[in-house]
């Protein structure tokens, strides 16, 4: 009996979204370059997902798309679009367009976004600051970046929440946001917690996803490593 050329099956992944709330393509290029720059070992050619929420018909869509494409990005869907008009040119464009399962309301109108925060140094010159630390809960779409360091929470990360590090990140509460560490492209880098239940956790762009993280790791304290350039997890002791 000869097996099916195709399978459907359904599956879950993690893709980052950006939010675009100026309509003009430079800008947006501008800004989105400043972020990959941060993080240029995970957001380069990476997949993502735009909400133009923010946006009218009166937008340059062709202008706009080149801009977001000549950063690197790969638009791979729209969501957020509530003008028809745009909608059309969106799709002539060939991007599908994506309904997210809160898209009935438009949360920036209900709730505070949170802003992303840099984690303040522990010493008191830049030159000697190896380490930040954040003592407080880091909510859902809120991100922290620590930059040329080491990151240390020591509460709770939400899920939907970003840790970004250029090097180690360790999380001392139940971890179930994003954790990125060696951002910069450091593969010494490492990721250490007490209650793994992560969305991803990536070092040097070498990204698992909640479901490749192996079972018996969920849930517990864990470090993760770079071996080879693959990643590998053990127990932390």
């Amino acid at each position: 009996m000869s097996q099916t050329p195709i399978e459907l099956k359904g599956s879950s992944f993690t893709l980052s979204v950006v939010h675009l709330h100026h309509s003009q393509p430079g800008v947006i290029r501008q800004a989105l370059q400043e972020k990959i720059a941060q993080a240029p070992a995970f957001l380069k050619n990476a997949p993502v997902v735009l909400n133009i929420s923010s946006l009218s018909a009166g937008v340059n869509w062709p202008k706009m798309q080149q801009a977001i494409v000549e950063t690197g990005l790969r638009i791979v869907g729209i969501s957020g679009c509530k003008d028809e008009q745009l909608k059309l040119l969106i799709q002539a464009a060939g991007l599908p367009v994506l309904t997210e399962g809160k898209e009935a309301r438009n949360p920036r109108e209900s709730e505070p976004q949170p802003e992303p925060v840099i984690a303040a140094p522990v010493a008191d010159s830049e030159k000697f600051a190896k380490t930040r630390i954040i003592h407080t809960p880091v909510r859902s779409g809120q991100q922290i970046y620590a930059k040329n360091a080491d990151l240390i929470v020591t509460s709770s990360v939400s899920a939907g929440a970003e840790l970004v590090a250029d090097g180690n990140i360790h999380i001392y509460g139940t971890m179930r946001g994003r954790a990125l560490a060696g951002a910069s492209g450091d593969q010494n880098a490492g990721i250490f917690c007490t209650h793994l239940a992560a969305e991803l956790v990536s070092i040097a762009g070498e990204y698992w996803i909640m479901d490749q993280i192996p079972a018996e790791f969920f849930g517990q304290a864990a470090r993760l490593s770079l071996t080879d350039g693959v990643l590998s997890i053990k127990t932390l002791n």
